[in-house]
């Protein structure tokens, strides 16, 4: 299990302090355990803010989603709350490595790297080019280097290259929170919208792509596995996840069940993961996604 011990580098007096925001979707406990740092987004219903993962959990957020009539915006954090951070984590002799959501979806990378300046190279930003558990593995990813890495540009510059081999792939019930966050253009949203289609998204140069469309949750399940063997399948010895949306895991199950040959020679159990308000907002209820790293160099 990686702990904060694990962020210790070979300089007794010097550590990388691994850092991110809460679309990586880390619950906070989870950040705890790991020694990790949050800056989190904001979601707001109408005239009410909620501070992403600390003043409305996933599971509150998608019963205001479903039930109410008024749907959520999203925004960034400011460079002054990543300031914040920055200095209450980083001791005399610290580094850290700032891991966010892709800068193609949000200005949260920008902020980080404007906060970034003033600490003359002791803060590196990976922008991750991608979102929620696409950025956790990534993260932990993170976490698994800094023991060995000599310093932060060092982690820094191998995680921008393995963001490379990260896959993320997901079947949403709907476009319409894409399209009404602006993620995806009308005429994408409105040619995966066809009645009983549900659409397959993935992230690719960073953006939100629409890769396929399925007739029924069973259709749809056969075209992720098939996304995952055209990347080369998934890399075992590296972090991989599941991730829903929504008050119930069943599709995710579903999912799992449909997938099995995938699975079972390779992982015991699934790392499962409940994606938060911000990115909630966005994919809406109903959503099945995966993220890992490939094999090979596809």
């Amino acid at each position: 299990m990686l702990t904060a011990q694990h962020l210790m580098k070979s300089e007794a007096d010097m550590a990388i302090r691994i850092i991110t925001d809460s679309t990586s979707d880390f619950t906070r406990a989870e950040a705890a355990q790991l020694g990790l740092e949050i800056v989190p987004l904001k979601t707001r219903f109408g005239d009410e803010e909620y501070i992403d993962g600390v003043t409305i959990s996933p599971k509150e957020f998608y019963e205001k989603l479903i039930e109410g009539d008024v749907l959520p915006t999203t925004s960034q954090p400011s460079p002054s709350e990543f300031e914040e951070v920055y200095d209450r984590v980083l001791g005399p002799e610290d580094e850290a490595v700032v891991i966010t959501i892709s800068a193609e979806l949000s200005g949260t990378c920008q902020s980080a790297l404007i906060a970034a300046e003033k600490y003359e190279g002791r803060v590196h930003v990976v922008d991750s080019r991608s979102a929620s558990i696409g950025t956790q593995i990534l993260v932990r990813r993170a976490l698994e280097l800094a023991p060995g890495a000599k310093g932060a540009a060092e982690l820094a510059h191998q995680l921008t290259q393995e963001r490379e081999k990260v896959c993320v792939i997901a079947l949403l019930d709907t476009l319409e929170y894409l399209k009404r966050g602006g993620r995806i253009s009308p005429a994408v949203a409105f040619a995966g919208g066809v009645l009983a289609i549900k659409p397959v998204v993935s992230i690719q140069d960073g953006a939100v792509q629409l890769v396929g469309r399925a007739r029924g949750s069973k259709n749809g399940n056969n075209l992720l596995s098939e996304f995952i063997k055209k990347r080369g399948g998934v890399d075992f010895s590296l972090p991989h996840t599941l991730g829903y949306t929504g008050l119930s895991d069943a599709l995710l199950q579903k999912y799992v069940h449909d997938s099995a040959h995938l699975w079972t020679e390779h992982a015991e159990s699934l790392p499962v993961c409940l994606i938060g308000s911000v990115i909630g907002s966005h994919g809406g209820p109903g959503a099945v996604a995966v993220a890992f790293f490939r094999r090979g160099d596809l």
